[in-house]
């Protein structure tokens, strides 16, 4: 074989559910593993003396690249998106032991911070709902969390205050958040988080591996990263370096969310006896706004730039009050 062969391991016993056939040299290598590919952590492998005949193959991919390099066993597969790993080989009490790795779960297992194990807010235990769409979620293990999975309207991650959405956060990887933006799909995920009463995009990645791109201009990341901010200032989009520092950001953040509902809560009924002043005039409406209006209540209107005259017309007509004749 030259391909890299990824297959279900026939022993339905195990609990390494995987094959992996890595070509190397005229025998090559067989692995058992947990999973087909080390996205968020690093894969143990166990060594397997040959390749079982009934193997199911799940996945064969052509390799443009493997080559051994001291313990290491450097494998570039032909493809766009996850193409990069390493095989290292390692001693653990006394015996070899083989972990599967990518350069992101590389970078997240030494990220030079512990972080804090403190309830966010006080919280003694907060409830937050995971997208059924999220394939790999934050488990939120190393905090008092209890996790719910269904369908939310936007986002991946949200918590709620007496059965209402107050916060939602929609994770992104750095190859995700470059595909949002050169499809123009980030844009319209903007304006639907921007329906909801607090949102947040946190970037499993630091901001300087945007100027690292080579598939697309850095530039246009960074002016696109720009725009959304300006168009959407209520929208923070944050880099959190790593997948960990992500996961405990959005923890920290959904809490903040939850916490921040019940005290606007609180001083609104503290502030139902106070004398009600004059109200200044209401200012004008952000295009941003305008446009998130537009879109809820139906009328088609292009992800970004002007507006028509006729969508700003409607909005007022929507929100101030008739004139009086007598005025």
């Amino acid at each position: 074989m030259s391909d890299f062969v990824v297959a279900r391991n026939p022993e339905t016993d195990s609990t390494l559910p995987y094959l992996l056939w890595v070509p190397l040299g005229s025998r090559g290598l067989v692995f058992k593993a947990k999973d087909t590919w080390p996205r968020t952590a690093a894969i143990y492998c166990h060594p397997v003396d040959g390749w079982p005949d009934d193997a199911e193959t799940v996945e064969r991919v052509p390799v443009r690249s493997c080559v051994r390099r001291g313990a290491a066993v450097d494998l570039v597969l032909d493809r766009a998106r996850e193409n990069r790993s390493q095989f290292v080989f390692t001693n653990a009490r006394g015996r070899q032991v083989v972990f599967w790795q990518s350069p992101r779960t590389a970078k997240q297992s030494r990220p030079g911070v512990r972080r804090p194990t403190a309830r966010a807010a006080g919280i003694r235990e907060l409830e937050i709902v995971v997208d059924v769409r999220e394939r790999y979620p934050y488990r939120f293990a190393d905090q008092r969390v209890n996790v719910v999975r269904r369908q939310l309207p936007a986002g991946d991650y949200a918590t709620a205050v007496g059965g209402r959405l107050v916060g939602v956060v929609e994770r992104k990887s750095l190859a995700d958040l470059v595909g949002s933006i050169a499809g123009s799909r980030l844009k319209y995920l903007m304006a639907d988080l921007a329906a909801l009463p607090r949102a947040a995009v946190v970037v499993e990645d630091r901001y300087a591996a945007v100027f690292k791109l080579e598939r697309i201009r850095p530039a246009v990341v960074a002016d696109a990263l720009a725009e959304l901010q300006v168009t959407w200032p209520s929208i923070p989009i944050v880099f959190a370096d790593t997948r960990p520092l992500a996961e405990e950001w959005t923890y920290r953040w959904l809490a903040a969310a939850a916490q921040h509902a019940g005290d606007d809560s609180a001083g609104l009924a503290r502030l139902t006896d106070l004398p009600v002043p004059d109200a200044p005039p209401a200012p004008e409406p952000t295009t941003a706004e305008v446009r998130a209006w537009a879109r809820r209540t139906g009328l088609a209107v292009a992800a970004g730039g002007r507006l028509p005259p006729e969508v700003f017309l409607a909005y007022r007509a929507a929100h101030l009050p008739p004139e009086d004749p007598g005025d």
